[in-house]
């Protein structure tokens, strides 16, 4: 019999979930059904595709107007399942912090990377744009730097490509400086198991 590898706990407890769509952000508020150090199992409303990475606020606190940390993870398992004579969607996430390391493993090897560079995860919203476009996407931040930046995008992105990235909360912001910032795209990845792509871009000094 196969023995589970963290320990789950049944508890009710509020949770956002947030994820990049094709015509920008979306949210939707969920219930625990159990939780545990690796994942959680959730009622909520709207089915999710296996694989769909996505980022969770929990426990969340609808009155808290500030910004609340958020989780990567991925979905594992979403069904529909009856619940007290109605009808929810059940979904199983596992917090994801392998997907760090599946995508931009090759950035070290790049000339234009220093070794001294020091990624660290950091998962904000972020608006970025290309140069010459007045529309921004609203993306997620997966890892930043203080000279990149990597997120996860819907959008189809080129290695040279100029953009402009802000970053809407000022209660985190990475870079130095406000408003937009220049950067220029070096490299582009799809993300195992998702149509999502995972975009990595250096900032362009001032």
């Amino acid at each position: 019999m196969q023995r589970r590898q963290h320990t789950r706990v049944r508890l009710r407890l509020p949770v956002r979930l947030r994820w990049v769509a094709p015509l920008g952000q979306k949210t939707e508020q969920c219930e625990t059904r159990n939780a545990s150090r690796g994942g959680l199992l959730l009622a909520c409303h709207e089915q999710h595709p296996i694989g769909l990475p996505l980022w969770v606020t929990f426990p969340f606190d609808p009155a808290i107007p500030d910004a609340q940390p958020e989780l990567l993870a991925r979905v594992l398992r979403c069904e529909d399942h009856r619940e007290d004579g109605y009808q929810v969607v059940e979904i199983a996430v596992h917090f994801e912090s392998s997907l760090h390391g599946s995508i931009g493993k090759n950035i070290a090897k790049q000339p234009w990377a220093a070794p001294e560079e020091n990624w660290r995860t950091l998962s904000i919203p972020i608006h970025v744009r290309q140069q010459h476009v007045p529309w921004f996407e609203e993306a997620m931040s997966i890892e930043v730097s203080p000279a990149g930046l990597r997120f996860v995008s819907h959008r189809e992105y080129s290695p040279g490509e100029a953009l402009l990235v802000t970053f809407p909360s000022l209660d985190s912001v990475p870079w130095d400086g406000e408003g937009e910032h220049a950067a220029r795209v070096i490299q582009v990845e799809r993300i195992p198991g998702s149509s999502s792509l995972s975009i990595t871009a250096r900032k362009v000094p001032a």
